[in-house]
């Protein structure tokens, strides 16, 4: 097993070292997703307000249907592609968090 304090005080400094960087990298991970989710929530209410006011601009009942059945499309297919990348932005994030932790692993093997 161990040999000696030194190697026990090895170990501990490298697991040390793997939780902080472990650390470093979930809190930039958890930057990205705020930022992201923060930029998408303010483009989101832009064209909501965008969408309402030309609906009250409308001349016509078919055209503010028009303008909202739009609007619904947009807000979806933008719904859909920001799930998608906040996705890929946690998935980043849990790999470069392990990423530290896979030498410790591959030791205890």
């Amino acid at each position: 097993m161990w040999q000696s304090f030194d190697d026990v005080s090895k170990y501990g400094k490298e697991y040390f070292d793997s939780g902080v960087k472990s650390f470093t990298s979930v809190s930039k991970g958890t930057q990205a997703i705020a930022a992201e989710a923060s930029d998408y929530s303010k483009k989101s209410f832009e064209a909501g307000s965008q969408a309402m006011e030309k609906m009250l601009s409308a001349r016509s009942f078919e055209k503010a249907m028009e303008i909202q059945t739009e609007f619904a499309k947009q807000a979806y297919e933008g719904l859909v592609s920001e799930t998608t990348k906040l996705s890929q932005l946690y998935a980043d994030m849990a790999k470069e968090a392990y990423k530290p932790y896979e030498s410790i692993v591959g030791k205890l093997k």
